[in-house]
């Protein structure tokens, strides 16, 4: 059989050449050929959500534009969609999209490249940023054993107890520091009192998926409470500001929401939930042990093996109270941001996490995507794009009755709910945040409760693994089943959305909203 000589050089290299290096049979190129079809069609199969995406965009940008519906909004509109099909599926690193919505109202809409770059820095990204420094300053300590013997001190040995204790906990840091963090932290407690009590995980199976739920859903009922607890809260602190206050208008100042005044609004949400989380989670799986007193003792021999805590141990709970006091007293302000940024210099002044770890642990692609969905939201509004979708959702809700008041909080909670379960609680009130503001606006309801309903409400993502950080984390542990989350989660959501409704009802007019 008669023989090609071809040059391979990389694997793109499959044409002859005279250079004699390689030689193939002619069915050897065939099969090469072949096997390169195979390739290139893999790669179409595993980036079809990518181009099935631009495929939807460019649809949408060639049918006529909607009556009262700019050009421009319609462009924001086709981006949100395609972003939001990203989010969903990730064909590519979720960055990448970031990078898209930049380029996109560079390319699509025609503004400037400086002033596109100028709405990606808000205080609202200073201060995600900034919290993602911090978070990985206080993982660098490595306080987990300590902390799990403090809980078992405090609660006492009884499994029930002890899973109240993990979420008590588990929130209480969460509400300040972020759920990803806390998740990160405890898991680590959870796994040593799991391990602890038995090594044969069929023996624990129950026991397990109390403990690590109690971590994932402390820390997801959690983030609600305080503008630190979560990317969400500051993208909708930022839109408020953005959307609604001018400094020469007294009355609009109540839009500038603090950190306490956050609090007062939804700490009280997620106390109600801490319980019951508990109760939910012992109702719904049923533990092999009902008391851990075997693992107590095997915890408490390795923690006096530690010794006492060291001088940067206390040094880091220092400086981590002086930034939460820094939050609460000096965020009107100074901005979240910028005592978010004090605090993780102070961090690294302080020799007590190295720039490295910063750089390596901080995950800065998630800091571009939200400052992109904060840009292009910005842009949603600008355009009048989320006005025109505000608009027609309410018609719609109109024909059932459900434009105004609890029918409307009801319709915002249930979509908010939906869409944080299929992307990030941070890009969810990102691309959702100007169109249910708009919504409020045009049903002539308070920006601030129905803000908060979507923003709360983004915390409801219990029903998968991928729906939460903290569900990712404690699912990474090995014990759990992403069924397990479906199991529980659905009773969550459910008691979640009767307690913000209430809260929106009863609570929130006495404190003014």
């Amino acid at each position: 059989m008669g023989q090609l000589s071809l040059v391979v050089d990389g694997p793109q290299a499959y044409e002859p050449s005279g250079a004699w290096s390689v030689r193939l049979s002619k069915v050897g190129y065939r099969r090469l050929l072949i096997i390169r079809a195979q390739l290139n069609l893999y790669y179409f199969w595993e980036k079809r959500w990518f181009f099935g995406a631009l495929i939807v965009g460019a649809i949408l940008l060639s049918l006529p534009t909607p009556e009262g519906l700019s050009r421009e909004a319609m462009i924001v509109l086709t981006m949100s969609v395609v972003a939001t099909i990203l989010f969903v599926t990730e064909p590519v690193p979720l960055p990448t999209v970031a990078l898209l919505i930049i380029a996109g109202q560079v390319i699509l809409l025609g503004i400037n490249s400086t002033q596109v770059a100028r709405s990606l820095m808000t205080d609202s990204v200073l201060f995600i940023m900034g919290s993602l420094m911090l978070a990985v300053a206080v993982v660098r300590q490595k306080l987990d054993q300590r902390i799990a013997w403090l809980i078992v001190k405090t609660t006492g040995t009884k499994t029930s107890r002890i899973c109240f204790g993990i979420s008590v906990v588990s929130g209480l840091l969460a509400s300040f520091v972020g759920e990803h963090t806390v998740a990160a932290m405890m898991l680590p407690v959870g796994i040593t009192l799991i391990t602890l009590t038995s090594e044969d995980r069929k023996q624990v199976r129950g026991l397990a998926a109390v403990i690590l739920l109690s971590i994932a859903y402390g820390c997801a009922v959690a983030g609600i409470g305080t503008p630190s607890g979560g990317a969400r809260n500051a993208i909708m602190i930022g839109y408020w500001k953005e959307f609604f206050y001018d400094p020469t208008n007294p009355e609009t100042h109540r839009f500038l929401i603090d950190y306490l005044t956050w609090m007062a609004y939804a700490y009280p949400i997620f106390l109600l939930q801490l319980p019951l989380v508990t109760l939910v989670l012992l109702h719904t799986f049923k533990p092999e042990y009902h008391d851990l007193s075997r693992a107590v003792v095997k915890l408490r021999r390795q923690v006096q093996m530690q010794g006492p805590m060291t001088p940067d141990n206390f040094l880091a709970i220092l400086l981590f109270l002086l930034v939460l006091i820094g939050w609460i007293f000096y965020s009107a302000d100074l901005g979240m941001g910028t005592v978010a940024i004090l605090g993780a210099a102070a961090f690294l002044v302080g020799g007590l996490v190295k720039w490295e770890d910063l750089n390596s642990g901080v995950n800065w692609g998630v800091v571009l995507l939200y400052a992109a969905a904060i840009s292009l939201g910005v842009q949603m509004k600008e355009t009048g794009g989320a006005q025109w979708v505000a608009e027609n959702f309410i018609g719609m809700l109109t024909l059932i009755g459900a434009n105004v008041g609890m029918g409307l909080w009801v319709a915002v909670s249930l979509l908010t709910t939906f869409v944080t379960n299929t992307m990030s609680n941070g890009a969810a009130v990102a691309v959702l945040g100007p169109i249910v503001l708009k919504m409020a606006v045009v049903a002539g309801e308070s920006p601030i409760v129905i803000g908060f309903i979507t923003a709360i409400s983004s915390a409801f993502a219990y029903l998968t693994v991928v729906g939460t950080p903290a569900c990712t984390i404690v699912f990474a542990a090995g014990y759990l089943r992403p069924a397990d989350f479906l199991k529980v989660g659905w009773r969550m959501v459910i008691i979640s959305t009767i307690l913000v409704l209430l809260a929106a009802a009863l609570y929130w007019p006495l404190i003014g909203a």
